[in-house]
């Protein structure tokens, strides 16, 4: 019995004038030695740890409040409090409290609150002066109270003496009677005193007197008071709205008494603070702190006896699922939840993951799914809300159950598919609530709040899931909407029961060439010959934009899951398709989709990029732009800026090679220019390693490899030339070794300019060698003339290849070529072989 009737809660104030919930525990009283005193202390229930520590201080005002709170401060800045989960407890600590300080335990603060304005002034007042006499309640007095009340403000010692006068006397009612009285009499200047008189009670700050007052005997006479305020013309109707506009619904009767007198006092407090006191000035922000607070433990209360009333809960899903409750009960029902979420705000951490987790218990989730399908706008959109207020708790607790929920169910009905059809089918034309629900799912897809253990790991299970049963719906707008496919795009009209239509007549002003694996300089420059389908519609504009925030968000965040996806898909061409569009925000969704993957410096994505020659649907835009200095013209060259400053070889490459003659005009900038001085500056260094590695050989080696193959030819010399199939194995060896040393010759050759071969006439070609001169003065030297080799046939062995070979050893002459039919067509094909003659920079 003593656990739970000293278990309480530990709330500090926060700079926001929150209370935070600092855990639940038990609080005892005892002597602590390093504090030298009597000292509160609370440990954590779940762990023993010590929550609080706190020394009882003679000087230090404690409050009593509402029974089972007791707050204090502990410095300028912090206030604590202790809420008591029964009221036996409470007395028991504020009796040990009262006793250190020798206080009598019947009152509700230990000190006058004194600031030190005032400690001068309070020391010098008579001692017989404890409490401000109050002036007769009488109708000739409300003018002297009113003075009175008003006067006490600015000084906080007066403000308790003043609330301690009119709890002791029973004030209140009687100010009340009194209202009653104005009122039937239309004593009009009464009630405007009686405005300044409740009002400034309540700037008192008590919370013994908020007791008074929002009870349910005087509560409407308060708000008929301030109904009054001189300032207005004609008073307000307060209580009209209260007891005839707003209704209490009950959407499950709620046999608690106590609940059901919370839950109304509650509201009316609301209303009292939010709508009928006017906004407090830097001055008196402070005055309603104490009712901010006795609205915040209502509140927890409130949540706390629903959700301990598993029976009243359980009705609540049990209807809200039921296909027999008809549409107004469902709306009240949903709209309950909503309300219900909201108050849960006020929970701190430890006690909202105790609410969700017995939401999710009772099956909130599977609830949802159903709602959020519904027709009826008002459903869906509370539902939204309250699917909001998980996902921003509890992101994993969602996710597992969409990954549970798909190995029971098709893809159509999964919940997330549901809350996508639900943002793609948005009919607000300013798509407040696609937005909304496009922010929820970037929270379920962010690798950044999901958990890795040892024995799973969630990102990887659940991008998985995603792409493979969800982002075929997400995407699929995107997809119809750039595709000329009109039978794709009849199925997803019908497959998702569009409100609106997305196809849509092409912007002729603003239409291009298709994107091909080759370009023209012709249809660079904005042609409309292949005119693409565009989303003119803005309504899709702005869907397609919200899709595209979120997989460029994809991009950044989830690698490989949507870099298979855009190459299967080739998604970035069809992204680009958009480049067309009329409406800017869209082609710079677009662009900005593209310079993400680029931003990556990714090979793959870079390859796949030149492949698909996705530059030209950009450098359309580009140049259609003209000489506009807009946005849009911005992000351009902002993106082969990039490329330009990070030295992307590949893009660079393939920009100035394929679209440089298009962009050379442009010389505002020097961004293009700079792209030719890299790629040139790239070119001359592949040139230059091409020929270190080459002349790094050395050079006797290369005359001994030519010497072996002078020789080996001699020894052949005489000899009837025969098929493959019949020579030894050391002849077999032959054309290859033959093939390898003319490579050799032949790059030399492709790179020496002095000694490049000139065609001079068909089927023949005239040699000038560096040793020619050698030649001329009698000296023996070798001359290569020529060495053939017919067409081979690739397919069968039985047919054979004729080596036909004439070499010509003199002294200091050069013997002609000898030429045979299908010499010229060889030529031809070492002069194109990739193995012959490597192409610079490819």
């Amino acid at each position: 019995m003593s656990d739970t009737r000293r278990r309480v809660k530990v709330y500090t104030l926060n700079e926001d004038r929150q209370w935070d919930d600092r855990g639940t525990g038990h609080v005892s009283s005892t002597y602590v030695e390093e504090l030298k005193g009597m000292s509160l202390l609370v440990r954590a229930e779940s762990d023993g740890s010590l929550l609080l520590e706190s020394k009882i201080n003679p000087n230090t005002a404690y409050q009593k409040q509402q029974d089972t709170l007791i707050v204090w401060s502990e410095a300028e800045n912090y206030d604590l409090a202790l809420s008591f989960q029964e009221k036996a407890g409470c007395d028991e600590i504020w009796e040990k409290i009262c006793q250190v300080q020798g206080k009598d335990p019947s009152v509700e603060v230990t000190q006058d609150l004194i600031d030190e304005s005032e400690e001068e002034r309070f020391e010098e007042m008579p001692e017989t002066s404890h409490l401000i006499d109050l002036p007769t309640c009488e109708l000739n007095k409300l003018e002297e109270i009113a003075d009175l009340v008003t006067s006490v403000l600015s000084s906080p010692i007066r403000r308790e003496k003043l609330a301690l006068a009119l709890e002791n006397e029973g004030y209140i009612k009687k100010l009340l009677q009194l209202f009653q009285a104005c009122e039937n009499l239309e004593n009009t200047e009464g009630l405007h005193h009686l405005y300044e008189i409740i009002r400034g009670i309540l700037f008192l700050n008590k919370a013994t007197l908020f007791e008074v007052m929002f009870s349910d005997e005087c509560i409407m006479d308060v708000v008929g008071c301030l109904e009054y305020d001189p300032a207005l013309a004609q008073p307000k109707r307060h209580r009209e709205f209260l007891t005839k506009t707003a209704k209490f619904k009950e959407v499950i009767p709620i046999t608690d008494s106590e609940l059901r007198q919370k839950i109304h006092q509650t509201y009316r407090v609301q209303y009292i603070q939010d709508i009928i006191l006017p906004t407090p000035s830097v001055f008196e922000e402070n005055f309603l702190s104490t009712l901010t607070s006795f609205i915040f433990f209502n509140k927890v209360e409130i949540v706390s006896m629903l959700q301990e009333d598993e029976k009243f809960l359980s009705e609540v899903f049990a209807q809200l699922t039921d296909e027999a409750t008809d549409d107004d009960k469902r709306r009240e029902l949903v709209n309950f939840f909503k309300e219900f979420c909201a108050f849960s705000q006020t929970l701190q951490p430890q006690n909202r993951d105790a609410f969700f987790k017995t939401l999710a218990k009772l099956g909130i989730l599977p609830a949802l799914e159903i709602v959020m399908g519904m027709d009826d706008l008002q459903v869906r959109s509370a539902a939204t809300d309250i699917f909001s207020y998980l996902v921003e708790f509890s992101p994993s607790m969602v996710r597992e159950f969409v990954m549970q929920e798909a190995q029971q169910s098709d893809d159509d009905i999964l919940l997330i598919n549901v809350v996508i059809e639900q943002m793609i089918c948005d009919t607000d034309p300013e798509l407040g609530g696609a937005v909304q629900l496009m922010g929820l799912l970037r929270t379920l897809i962010d690798p950044e709040n999901m958990l890795a253990t040892t024995n799973k790991t969630e990102k990887s299970e659940f991008l998985n899931f995603f792409y493979n049963h969800c982002m075929h719906v997400l995407t699929a707008p995107l997809l119809t909407n750039t595709s000329e496919d009109k039978c794709e795009k009849d199925f997803f009209l019908k497959h998702y029961r569009y409100s609106w239509s997305f196809v849509c007549t092409p912007s002729h002003s603003h239409s291009h060439s298709t994107p091909s694996s080759s370009i023209s300089q012709d249809n660079i420059v904005g042609s409309n010959k292949n005119n693409t389908i565009c989303p003119d519609n803005y309504q899709t504009a702005q869907l397609l934009a919200l899709i595209l925030e979120l997989l460029t968000f994809c991009v950044e965040h989830h690698t490989y899951h949507i870099k298979n996806y855009i190459m299967n898909k080739d998604l970035l061409r069809r992204v680009l398709v958009l480049m067309n569009s009329k409406h800017t925000f869209l082609a710079l969704c677009a662009l900005r989709f593209m310079r993400r993957i680029i931003g990556l410096k990714d090979e793959f994505y870079n390859r796949y990029i030149t492949k698909g020659n996705l530059f030209e649907p950009v450098i359309n835009a580009l140049l259609d732009n003209g000489t506009r200095y807009n946005l849009l013209n911005s992000a351009v060259i902002e993106l082969f800026e990039f490329i330009r400053v990070e030295d992307i070889k590949s893009l660079t490459a393939h920009i100035v090679e394929n679209f440089y003659k298009a962009l050379e005009s442009i010389e505002y900038v020097q961004t293009f220019k700079g792209l030719k001085t890299k790629y040139e500056q790239e070119k001359d260094r592949q040139n230059q390693k091409l020929n270190s590695n080459r002349f790094r050989r050395d050079a006797k080696a290369l005359e001994e490899d030519e010497e072996m193959w002078f020789n080996e030819d001699e020894e052949e010399e005489g000899k009837v030339v025969v098929a493959p199939a019949e020579k030894s194995k050391p002849e077999d060896d032959f054309p290859d070794n033959y093939e390898k040393f003319m490579e050799t010759k032949k790059a030399k050759e492709s790179e020496d300019k002095e000694n490049l071969p000139k065609r001079t006439s068909p089927g023949g070609f005239k040699f000038t060698f560096s040793h020619s001169a050698s030649a001329a003065n009698g000296t023996n030297s070798k001359s290569v003339v020529a060495q053939t080799l017919p067409a081979t046939s690739n397919g069968s062995s039985s047919k054979t290849t004729n080596l036909a070979t004439s070499v010509t050893a003199t002294k200091g002459s050069l013997v002609g070529l000898v030429d045979y039919p299908d010499d010229e067509e060889e030529d031809e094909e070492e002069e194109t072989s990739p193995r012959k003659r490597p192409r610079l920079g490819s």
